[in-house]
């Protein structure tokens, strides 16, 4: 029995041992981030130069990200491990073509697009950023405010916030992504009786439980809420012009 005792014991030091390396070169991976984040990206654009000349600062983290074990990690810190995966291997794309394009959808070929090309290494398993976004975080995570966290490098895009996502403080920067976006009347917008919406509310519709009018109420602020509420069921929504240029 003692002997059992001690082997589950010795076990689970192991485990620590390895999960707490795992959280260490995610620390480590963040910080590298973090520091590209705040030097390359302002005033919701991104630096695309200054990220080209620290490229390999770049592939240095995204090499932690490819190497870590999201597994092991707590539910929230395997979400906001797969944001910013996404968002950082979607500047390693555009870095691959840049300066010869002026929008990512530049990048791929005749049957394909930037988002369905492999290039990404993840759990030993070479994906896509499809990959990461519908078959990892949708699925996985359900939760539509992801939708402002990700970033496709273009003007329409919610912005990439200028700091990595963390477990510990992903509740509120989703909030603050999700309302910085929604509140931005360059956006969504109210005109006569109409609603003029981003065009993300139409290709997530489901995502939104196919009530984006709600969800929108739900994180609008006082002004626009009122608004809203003042126009009852009377309020239609149209869909914006979905700007793909380059958010540099």
């Amino acid at each position: 029995m003692q002997k059992g005792f001690k082997y589950i014991a010795g076990l689970s030091i192991l485990f620590l041992f390895f999960a707490d390396h795992t959280l260490a070169k995610e620390d480590v991976g963040n910080r590298i981030y973090a520091s590209l984040l705040k030097k390359h990206v302002t005033k919701k654009h991104v630096n695309y130069d200054g990220f080209k000349k620290d490229e390999k600062l770049l592939d240095e983290y995204l090499a932690i990200l490819s190497h870590t074990d999201a597994k092991s990690l707590s539910k929230n810190n395997r979400f906001a491990f797969y944001i910013n995966a996404y968002n950082a291997f979607t500047i390693k794309l555009v870095l691959t073509k840049y300066p010869d394009i002026n929008s990512i959808k530049e990048i791929g070929g005749f049957f394909s697009n930037p988002w369905n090309k492999k290039f990404i290494l993840l759990q030993k398993k070479t994906v896509s950023l499809d990959y990461i976004e519908h078959k990892i975080i949708r699925p996985k995570f359900k939760d539509p405010r992801v939708h402002f966290a990700i970033n496709c490098a273009s003007k329409s895009c919610p912005p990439l916030r200028d700091e990595p996502y963390k477990g510990e403080t992903l509740e509120n920067q989703l909030n603050d992504q999700t309302r910085e976006f929604i509140n931005d009347k360059k956006n969504n917008f109210i005109k006569g009786d109409t609603l003029f919406v981003s065009k993300i509310f139409k290709w997530f519709e489901a995502d939104f439980s196919d009530n984006s009018l709600m969800f929108i109420k739900r994180y609008a602020s006082k002004e626009l809420k009122e608004k809203l509420n003042s126009a009852g069921n009377n309020m239609k929504i149209a869909y914006l012009y979905y700007d793909w240029s380059l958010n540099r």
